[in-house]
């Protein structure tokens, strides 16, 4: 006897196999994008109408900043301050050395209430910046989009340091993984299916938010995700009003 389940399965293998597709084939577009994009790093630094809370935006590993650009334009467009970490790069060094990169550019900035918003390890980095004692008074908090925060069993399948850093008992990743005082104020999004990530995307005393949008990357282009995006920042904004006052932007 065949069963429901059994019946639905060679169409769920078709949808994923189809947004699969979709996600790689917008993530190599991005790339592409990115690469041709002269838009310089203090391009979002100065929105025509203020709105609190300001941004840091933080990509993924293999990610430059102007991966995000679709995002950061969208929040510049509706009045927040963007900033970014030029000195990322492509994202792909160690964790580490990439929160300290991360935390000095919110020192050179002076950032002061400042809001998070990561795509993947990006997040890992937001979540280590809101464990410094020297930048985690300047941050109101973080939404974090598709981060391994438990990491990801996929990452035993490939070879190259800056993925199998995501091993679920990677030293660092274990280590952070233990830092849990500044969980309520993080805001995990995370999509019905992520090809990188297998689980919920929760992360204990976060606050989920579940995406519709299937994929990885896919969700970076979406109305979705924008709409998630504004909507947190405008709780974190309510939740501490006043906070905002970068005084630097380069």
């Amino acid at each position: 006897m065949v069963t429901a389940r059994a019946r639905r399965r060679p169409a769920e293998v078709a949808a994923r196999t189809a947004w699969r597709v979709l996600d790689y084939g917008y993530a190599g577009w991005r790339q592409a994008a990115a690469l041709l994009s002269r838009t310089p790093p203090g391009a979002w630094a100065h929105p025509a109408a203020r709105r609190p809370p300001e941004v840091l935006l933080l990509p993924g590993v293999w990610e430059p900043w102007r991966f995000l650009e679709p995002l950061g334009g969208a929040l510049h467009a509706r009045g927040h301050a963007v900033h970014v970490v030029p000195g990322l790069g492509f994202n792909g060094g160690g964790l580490p050395e990439m929160t300290e990169l991360a935390a000095d550019r919110v020192r050179e900035l002076d950032l002061r209430g400042a809001v998070v918003v990561a795509h993947s390890k990006g997040g890992l980095i937001g979540k280590a910046l809101l464990g410094r004692a020297d930048v985690r008074d300047r941050l109101r908090g973080m939404v974090a989009v598709n981060t391994p925060f438990a990491g990801s069993p996929y990452a035993r399948w490939l070879p190259v340091p800056a993925l199998r850093a995501f091993l679920p008992d990677d030293e660092v990743l274990t280590a952070l993984a233990a830092q849990r005082a500044d969980h309520g104020r993080i805001v995990a999004a995370a999509t019905r299916w992520d090809p990188h990530i297998p689980g919920d995307g929760a992360l204990p005393g976060a606050r989920l938010v579940r995406l519709r949008t299937p994929g990885h990357f896919l969700p970076l282009c979406s109305a979705e995700l924008r709409s998630v995006v504004a909507a947190e920042l405008d709780r974190f904004a309510a939740s501490h009003p006043g906070a905002d006052g970068a005084r630097t932007s380069r």
